[in-house]
């Protein structure tokens, strides 16, 4: 383009200069011409430090990662004919996983004559599921894979407010342990 939209080095309008006089400025000045907007008509370039630019992008786009929750599925695995104590043991899982902010994959492994009888899986995961309604929900509803039948649900809260929750309790709970402490 023979012409650009030039912005300076604080943000301040410049006007429209031939592609020339803007790489003249930029030398000048000892810093980098930037095209900003290339689809905007004339293009739009700034004066700019473009290391210190790179730098100050790749320090927010770390920052934005780090504050961003990394959601993690964690797998429970269970048979068809499971004993009653077991599945409470494998339910229990299922809750603090859940009230970690976490999603859960119930998978059901059938052996042998079981592949026969799929609907026992199918009530299985049904009742899992009600029994944990009031932590989470049914993501994904139950599937046939081959061998196995697949479940997974979902926290109704988020990973940032199940983390925020637990801080909140061991403070609270420190400072009961405090005041115990002191009386």
């Amino acid at each position: 383009m023979p012409e650009v939209r030039l912005v300076g080095p604080n943000g301040e309008q410049v006007g429209i200069v031939s592609i020339h006089d803007a790489l003249k400025l930029a030398q000048e000045a000892d810093l980098d011409l930037v095209e900003v907007a290339a689809t905007a008509r004339p293009p739009v370039c700034k004066l700019m430090d473009y290391g210190k630019f790179k730098y100050e992008s790749a320090m927010k786009a770390r920052e934005a990662r780090k504050n961003q929750a990394h959601t993690i599925i964690k797998e429970i695995k269970l048979r068809p004919k499971i004993d009653p104590h077991d599945y409470e043991t494998k339910k229990g899982h299922v809750v603090r996983f859940l009230k970690a902010g976490d999603k859960v994959k119930v998978t059901i492994m059938f052996r042998g004559r079981e592949q026969s009888r799929p609907e026992l899986g199918f009530r299985l995961l049904q009742k899992l599921a009600e029994d944990v309604s009031e932590l989470g929900f049914v993501e994904s509803q139950p599937k046939q894979d081959g061998r196995n039948m697949i479940m997974v649900i979902g926290p109704h809260k988020k990973k940032a407010e199940a983390r925020a929750e637990k801080a909140a309790a061991k403070a609270q709970r420190e400072s009961a342990e405090r005041s115990d402490q002191e009386s």
